[in-house]
Parts: structure tokens; sequence; C-alpha cells
């Protein structure tokens, strides 16, 4: 069976609903949590299947507030590029898939925003990205990736809502798998929560079922796309 790592940087944010969709192929996945300790990051050799970097609430990568562990998660992910390790930045995630890559980081403040992602490449995570699909925001900074890597996705104000870093490297600006109550742990847990909490909870409502539904087709063009997929 696949093992996937998968780095922790707040208790609140987890995989959510992409834990069932991994479960239901085979995938087994463990828990990084540095931030608690315990569980420190994993070694390189030890991502052979791949890793994924979750969000980080009120943690960033530019600056302002800086993720404690940043930079040894930085060079964990470059070594698993040079590698070909397939890896999955997601939110603050993504910002150190950028870094890694080549890219970086744009300082910008604590954000809950709920957006449309529109596709760019009809063949994106082989064919199976939605046209269109709901997009849930809450992070500190901005993923600014390497200009080699292909731009998938888009939000409403231009930026790159999903790329693609060499074969099997994917960046997520939001959490694709993302649940209501994960983000009112984040609120609950944050020093300075964003702007308009009330008025994102209700919107993050309204479109939960359709994340649902969108995180169907993602998964399974990210499970090919990784090489995740069981025998």
């Amino acid at each position: 069976m696949k093992l996937i790592h998968v780095v922790q940087h707040t208790a609140a944010e987890y995989l959510g609903l992409i834990e069932d969709h991994l479960e239901g192929r085979g995938v087994r996945f463990r828990y990084h949590r540095p931030f608690a300790g315990r569980a420190p990051l994993p070694p390189p050799a030890a991502l052979e299947d791949g890793l994924i970097l979750l969000g980080g609430g009120g943690w960033g990568s530019a600056g302002t507030r800086d993720l404690p562990s940043l930079a040894a998660e930085v060079e964990l992910t470059r070594t698993c590029l040079e590698r070909g390790r397939p890896v999955v930045g997601i939110g603050l995630g993504a910002q150190i898939l950028a870094l890694a890559a080549g890219g970086r980081s744009q300082r910008a403040p604590l954000v809950f925003e709920i957006e449309t992602a529109t596709r760019t490449n009809e063949s994106a995570l082989e064919g199976y990205l939605p046209a269109s699909y709901p997009l849930a925001l809450y992070q500190r900074d901005l993923p600014l990736p390497p200009a080699q890597a292909e731009i998938l996705a888009r939000d409403a104000k231009g930026r790159p809502a999903l790329w693609q870093a060499g074969e099997r490297a994917l960046g997520f600006a939001g959490h694709p798998g993302i649940k209501v109550a994960m983000v009112e742990d984040l609120v609950m847990e944050a020093r300075d929560p964003p702007e308009n909490v009330e008025a994102g909870l209700a919107r993050l409502r309204a479109v939960q079922r359709s994340i649902e539904d969108a995180l169907v087709p993602i998964m399974t063009g990210l499970v090919a796309r990784m090489g995740w997929m069981a025998p």
C-alpha cells in the first residue's frame, strides 16, 4: 500500500474531506506535527510515495509571521522535487512548494475568502479538473510559482489557484477538501482573526456541497497524476 506523509502546521487544519478519498483507494497517510513537538518532519528517504504540505492558519512564509519550520520544510520539499517524489502543497504548503521549486512568496494579510477557480487547461489533472470549482482561502501570504510552472486554474483576480511544477508536484491555493468546522477551529485558535469571518462562514456553508462534489473528480485526477492508485 502507498503511504503518504502529511505535514500539519496547525491543529485545526488537516486533510479534511481528502481523508475519505485516500482511504477509499487504499492509500495510507501519516501526519507529522512539528508544531506540537511530536512526529517531526519525515526523513527524505521515507517519502518514496509522496509528501503533502498543509495550510498553516495564521502562519506565512514572506516575512511577517513565518512558519517556525519553514526553512527545514523548504529544504525537504526541494529534495523531494530533485528525486521526483510526489508533492502536494495546500495553502501555506503551496507557498513552501513555490519556494522549493524556485519561485517566491508574496506578503499578504491573513484572509478568509470564498471565490471561484476557473480551469485554464482542459487536460489539467488528467482531464478531471472541473471547469470551475469553489475556492476556499484561509491563509497569510501568497505563493508565486516559478516561471516554468504550468498554471492549471486561476481565481477571480487572475492569481494561480492550482499550478504544477514538474511531473508530480501540485500547488493548491485553497484547501480542496475543507470543512466548515475546520475554519471555525482556525478562527478560534487565531491571535488576530481575519475580517468578515461570519460572512465567510455563511458563504462556505452555502458552497460546502459544491466543494464535496468538485473534490470527487479532483481527487480522481490527483491520485492518477501522483501515481497513488493501488495496484
